[in-house]
């Protein structure tokens, strides 16, 4: 494939993905002087070649021109290869192969290339097309140096009874995954861990496989879960509810890639900004920083094979001067720019989205052409509602022009300036909207689908940041009040960082010296202290609470331990920032005191009562961390039964059928009991729902109160109940309408209350229904409250939720 002379050309491609061989194929269809050096061996593109044997390579987005002279379509891994090989060859593309590229010097017109076997090449421009896969994310926990963890899956079929961990939700991850497990004969059992509840980064298409092979029992899917260590054959995992410990024979692990930027940079190309995650900096032609050298494919951000093949033939052209050429997702993003008008082209608007939006600020130009097709911009009048209190939603509203405000329960109007964004608690909780949000003047607004939004936090870290800026300040200005602005934040805020902890894990010790301040972002904590030798429970601590406030303001050691209650999230805040942030307010000073105090009266409290019914005292520790073991931690609203009071009638139930439809969502006799408290089978509403996280149709959502409600769009795919983590999800069809109630006292017709037996059911049925998942919503909706709670004759059965549950107050009903 080409031996001509290679001593200098007007054009040197380094990589021959797929970007590299469009590139080189543009450029030998253009006669230019080129030469494609690929540091392999014996063949070209070896991302591609790396994939697994057998993968499906997909060709998306399906709606894009594929613009190259070398074909390209959905197929197998195979023939993708060939057909470029060949493509190749008869295009009579100048290959060298072994050319491994250490050094660029120079500048436009005149660059040398040192190669690593002691050669040069002088070129007037440089195409980097070198992708990122050469430098894997690593595994970064004890026991990840062995030979235990790869980073490559090359053939599936090798690996035959084995315990296999993947980690990674990307697709590569997925793919692998898949690959492992296809063939049942082959016995290997495949786990595929996933950090967060969503698959942000993945194809769609990838995701069904996905769950498809779950459901199927092929693949074990756990989710919010991150590897702590391997230890001998088996892994540690963190959970949501803590560590646990699988049979481990082989870790993959495919966790993204990132630049080689070292390289990159000793060519003189700038990136966006510091993070590891960031692109080299380019200009709409694919210019780098250094003139004379362009970068595109997976380096410049854009990752899939269509893209990049249209990259490769696009910059050649640029280079070449044809300048007026247009992208060929033209067509497409103009679609989604349509509402804006015509007064600017469409690289001056994502310019201006880009720039103005603060969440968007770090995106490449290449970036915010991908981005974009998964967004709507529109325009708003002013006084237009943008989203009302209550609506369904969680979508990312980012501000480019005007303003708009969030309308108060008093009648007043909170202002939102440009660059901001409004909308991020339903992104983050999953909760309605809180408030009625409508355009203060006329405006320009990017609406961000949840899961876009999700893959720009994942993939851009200043994204994230902005987002955890914004929301992190807006909760405190609401937790905090008194009287601050956002201004009075801003050293504090600066000082703000995100801990993570795992469950059972202690965020601050008893007798400890430090002094910073936690707000429970998500999850709960336990706070305890040490009496007579033994943790003794205080406290529980939603989100939305924060601690550390006493040995701050009293300046001494702390008082109590706090530990995660679940997989929690906080916002750790420099305790010397937030001491100055008091003095000089004396309300939120006078606010801090007063939450001190009540917490000094709980410990004052326990302490006495430790003397006086030691029992009562061990006796609610108990009980508290029972219900804590039982998922009470995540819960917004539970139901429990005094086994004292309950005599067995299951009334709850009957009264739960008769209000839905005569399917019941509680089972009282199953879940777990301690002491007299009983965890019937029913819904927490976890503060972060899990079977939210992956419903096809969005039926799941979360009412006004807390309510955790499925809607009737369900298609009973049962992901949410495989998803629940409590079992407290069922898939049944709806029984037939029965007789009157009169008529079952009077006459003996029908199954009477409750929900009627299988057998009634199946006898009168005359339309064979689709089953759908059943759980409790609280009630919405009726009123009177939760059917089970009114029906309860002895007031055994009730509903609260946690923080006004465990409370220390509830030792006085002990000791009595």
């Amino acid at each position: 494939m080409g031996s001509a002379d290679t001593d200098r050309v007007a054009v040197a491609i380094i990589g021959s993905g797929p970007a590299g061989l469009s590139a080189a194929a543009r450029a030998a269809a253009r006669e230019m002087p080129h030469v494609l050096l690929e540091k392999s061996a014996d063949h070209l593109s070896d991302t591609i070649f790396k994939y697994q044997k057998g993968k499906h390579v997909m060709a998306t987005p399906r709606g894009l021109v594929l613009r190259s002279d070398v074909e390209f379509d959905a197929g197998k891994r195979e023939t993708v290869l060939d057909t470029w090989d060949r493509q190749i060859t008869d295009a009579k593309v100048n290959v060298r192969y072994g050319a491994e590229v250490k050094k660029i010097e120079g500048a436009k017109g005149a660059f040398t290339l040192t190669l690593t076997d002691g050669s040069t090449i002088d070129a007037e421009t440089v195409i980097l097309a070198v992708g990122t896969q050469g430098n894997p994310n690593l595994v970064r926990m004890p026991g990840a140096d062995g030979s235990r963890v790869q980073y490559q899956l090359d053939d599936p079929a090798e690996y035959v009874d084995e315990h296999i961990v993947v980690i990674g939700s990307g697709d590569a991850g997925i793919e692998n995954a898949l690959g492992l497990a296809a063939d049942a004969e082959q016995g290997n059992v495949v786990s595929l861990l996933n950090r967060s509840a969503d698959f942000a980064r993945a194809k769609a298409a990838n995701v069904d496989l996905l769950m498809a092979a779950r459901d199927a029992g092929r693949i074990q899917v756990l989710t919010e879960t991150t590897p702590a260590a391997i230890e001998g054959n088996e892994i540690v995992l963190d959970t949501r509810d803590g560590q646990v410990r699988q049979r481990c024979d082989r870790v993959i692990a495919r966790m993204g890639s990132t630049a080689p930027r070292a390289f990159v940079e000793s060519c003189g190309v700038d990136f966006t900004g510091p993070d590891r995650e960031a692109f080299p900096a380019l200009s709409p032609q694919f210019e780098s920083s250094t003139p004379g050298i362009y970068v595109i494919g997976a380096l410049a951000g854009y990752p899939l094979i269509k893209h990049c093949m249209n990259q490769g033939h696009d910059v050649v052209e640029f280079i070449a001067g044809n300048t007026d050429l247009k992208p060929a997702d033209e067509p497409i993003v103009e679609e989604r720019l349509a509402a804006l008008g015509n007064s600017r082209s469409t690289a001056e608007w994502l310019d201006f989205l880009r720039e103005r939006v603060g969440v968007l600020n770090e995106l490449s130009p290449l970036q915010m052409r991908e981005f974009i097709l998964d967004t709507e911009v529109r325009r708003y009048r002013a006084g237009e509602v943008v989203f009302e209190k209550n609506a369904i939603g969680s979508s990312l509203f980012g501000i480019a022009e005007g303003t708009v405000e969030v309308l108060t329960a008093d009648g007043g109007a909170i202002p939102i300036e440009t660059g901001s964004i409004v909308g991020e608690v339903g992104l983050i909780s999953g909760r309605r909207r809180g408030a009625t949000v409508r355009a203060g003047e006329d405006a320009i607004l990017v609406e961000i689908p949840r899961t876009a939004a999700l893959k720009l936090m994942a993939t851009v870290p200043a994204a994230k940041r902005t987002i955890d800026r914004i929301s992190i300040q807006r909760q405190l200005l609401q937790l905090f009040g008194s009287g601050l602005t956002a201004a009075d934040l801003d050293e504090v805020l600066a000082t703000a960082e995100v801990v993570r902890a795992r469950a059972g894990q202690k965020i601050v010790e008893e007798g400890g010296t430090d002094r910073d301040i936690y707000v429970v972002r998500v999850g709960s904590m336990i706070v305890e202290k040490q009496i007579g030798g033994k943790p003794i429970f205080l406290n529980y601590l939603p989100a939305g609470s924060y601690f550390g406030e006493m040995a701050l303001i009293d300046a001494r050691p702390r008082v109590a331990t706090v530990r995660a209650a679940i997989k929690s999230e906080l916002v750790k805040l420099d305790g010397d920032a937030f001491a100055r942030l008091l003095a000089g307010n004396p309300a939120l000073a006078a606010k801090a005191r007063a939450d001190m105090a009540a917490r000094q009266e709980i410990n004052a409290h326990i302490e006495a009562s430790k003397s006086e019914f030691s029992g009562a005292v061990d006796m609610y520790s108990s009980v508290a961390n029972f219900l804590i073991d039982n998922g009470i931690g995540e819960a917004t609203d539970v139901l429990l039964i005094d086994e004292k009071l309950c005599v067995g009638c299951d009334n709850c139930e009957k009264a739960c059928a008769d209000s839905h439809d005569g399917l019941s969502r509680l089972d009282r006799e199953a879940g777990r009991t301690y002491a007299h408290v009983h965890v019937p089978t029913s819904c927490r509403h976890c503060e972060h729902p899990h079977c939210m996280a992956d419903c096809p149709p969005n039926a799941i959502r979360r009412g006004p109160d807390g309510e955790v409600s499925i809607n009737e769009t369900c298609i009973g795919c049962g992901n949410c109940q495989r998803n629940c983590p409590y079992g407290v999800i069922r898939m049944d069809r709806a029984p037939p309408k029965k007789p009157r109630l009169v008529d079952w006292m009077l006459f003996g017709r029908g199954p009477g209350p409750g929900e009627p037996s299988k057998k009634w059911a199946d006898k009168h049925r005359t339309v064979e229904t689709p089953k759908k998942a059943i759980k409790c919503d609280m009630c919405a909706g009726i009123s009177g409250g939760p059917a089970c709670v009114r029906a309860c004759p002895t007031g055994a059965a009730l509903r609260v939720a946690p923080e006004d549950l465990l409370k220390v107050a509830k030792l006085e009903r002990e000791a009595g």
